[in-house]
């Protein structure tokens, strides 16, 4: 239901994401971790995504041994993963321009039951026995084609759920929905493959789209946040790269999600090199090694729901802590050290996705939403198709060890680097200070306000002019 008076005329939100300063930055409603479950709209639409997540899941492991199966070629399985993330790099912004000129619920009506069909179309050829290799390939570029249009759609509709006010907590809910898939989906999947074959995973995964769409078809649409629609018109696409360039709030946070995203997201790469070559064990030991990324990744996504705010030193500090937990474990010395690095590795990475998401959106115009969410997500998920050959000749050349300590390298630089351009833009500069009931390490404006005098003689640190960024620490 609404969040309140005149939720159907909700006003377009007011920049969150800490550009001027920290006290500036209105706080969300208290209320638990799960409180945009308390929208009835949003809690439709959350039901609907943990069953078809679980089923995109199974569907993933299913493909993976199917195309494996087929051809016993792990450069095949390369060839679908890329096919699938393909038309995100190549159409992305297009499914942007899609997402802010039509309704979304209609449009996601479209693009789950396409997703649907997919599924469905694997499960018979595969159940008939007339699958072939090239099938699964044109089926995973048909899914990366429809993806192109779903992605910034969904993601731009979970703020006319639940509003500005709650779109942080449905941004986290979203990720914990998608990791507890990822808990159960793999698992399944490999129940029924040795059971009954890779058809039968197909088929339910198909099927789970039926939950979705009834969520959707369920929905108030009185109580949607309305959102006023990109007219039709010429340049939309460039309009919207104009207005990303003219946004360092805006710039920044996807450029460093755009080299996360490249080189420090190639785990299974990474995981794969390390148990074959580094540990010599089996499956078994892959698998556990991803239960415990989906575990720091699911209880990541559940502590972001409870923060009220998405701040760039939240944002900054985690890629940087990401990075330096993934040179970490590059060097862990033991099997046990390893496997325990991966637990907060995949905390802080859900962190850095959930932080970025859910700040880029309230900073975004909601006409311009669409396309700046199909930006965001070109440049996060399609970096996979350009990132993983260069991380996996790598890994291939130098050894595992190597390959996941030149992802952290980049991971702890970018974070770095945007960190301190952040700052720069925002007018602010690092101050280190060691004395004891004070905080260390802190960013604070270069330029003391003249009439922020404190008792004794010291400047006061007040905040940057009002219209600056702010990363204060």
């Amino acid at each position: 239901m609404s969040t309140g008076p005149g939720a159907d005329s909700a006003p377009a939100p007011k920049p969150e994401y800490d550009d001027t300063h920290a006290d500036a930055q209105p706080q969300e409603p208290r209320g638990g971790t799960f409180r945009s479950l308390k929208v009835r709209n949003y809690r439709l639409f959350a039901t609907g995504q943990v069953v078809s997540n679980t089923g995109t899941w199974m569907q993933r492991i299913a493909q993976d041994w199917l195309v494996l199966s087929l051809t016993g070629s792990s450069a095949a399985v390369g060839i679908t993963t890329a096919l699938q993330f393909l038309p995100m790099l190549l159409l992305g912004l297009y499914g942007g321009v899609i997402a802010d000129r039509f309704p979304k619920r209609q449009l996601l009506l479209i693009t789950q039951s396409a997703m649907g069909l997919t599924g469905l179309a694997l499960a018979v050829l595969t159940l008939s026995g007339h699958v072939e290799v090239w099938h699964v390939y044109l089926m995973a570029f048909l899914l990366g084609v429809v993806t192109v249009v779903d992605n910034p759609t969904r993601q731009a509709f979970v703020a006319e759920m639940v509003g500005p006010q709650e779109l942080r907590n449905a941004v986290s809910l979203n990720s914990a929905n998608f990791q507890s898939a990822r808990l159960v989906g793999p698992a399944v999947a490999g129940v029924l493959i040795t059971a009954v074959g890779s058809g039968w995973a197909f088929l339910l995964n198909g099927l789970s789209f039926l939950a979705p769409l009834a969520a959707l078809l369920m929905m108030r649409t009185g109580e949607l946040h309305k959102v006023e629609r990109a007219p039709r018109g010429k340049g939309q696409l460039r309009e919207g790269l104009r207005y990303v360039a003219g946004r360092p709030d805006l710039v920044w946070p996807i450029v460093l999600v755009g080299f996360i995203g490249t080189f420090g997201f190639n785990f299974p790469i990474w995981l794969t090199a390390f148990v074959d070559d580094v540990f010599h064990a089996g499956a078994g030991t892959y698998g556990l090694l991803n239960t415990l990324m989906a575990a720091g990744s699911l209880a990541g996504a559940l502590l972001a729901a409870r923060r009220g705010t998405s701040r760039f030193r939240l944002l900054v500090g985690a890629a940087l802590l990401f990075g330096v937990l993934e040179i970490a474990a590059a060097l862990a010395p033991a099997f046990w050290v390893f496997a325990a690095l991966l637990v907060p590795i995949g905390m802080f990475g859900l962190t850095i996705n959930v932080t970025a998401n859910s700040g880029v959106q309230l900073a975004t115009d909601p006409a311009m939403r669409g396309r700046v969410m199909s930006l965001f997500m070109m440049v996060f998920v399609g970096g996979t198709p350009l990132g993983a050959p260069i991380v996996g000749w790598i890994t291939d050349a130098f050894g595992a060890r190597i390959g996941f300590l030149a992802g952290g390298l980049i991971s702890a630089g970018a974070a770095a680097g945007v960190g301190l351009m952040l700052a720069r833009v925002g007018g602010l500069r690092l101050k280190l200070d060691l004395r004891r009931g004070h905080r260390h390490v802190e960013f604070v404006p270069r330029v003391a306000a003249p009439d922020s005098a404190e008792p004794g003689g010291r400047a006061a640190e007040g905040p940057a002019e009002e219209g600056r960024l702010s990363a204060a620490a």
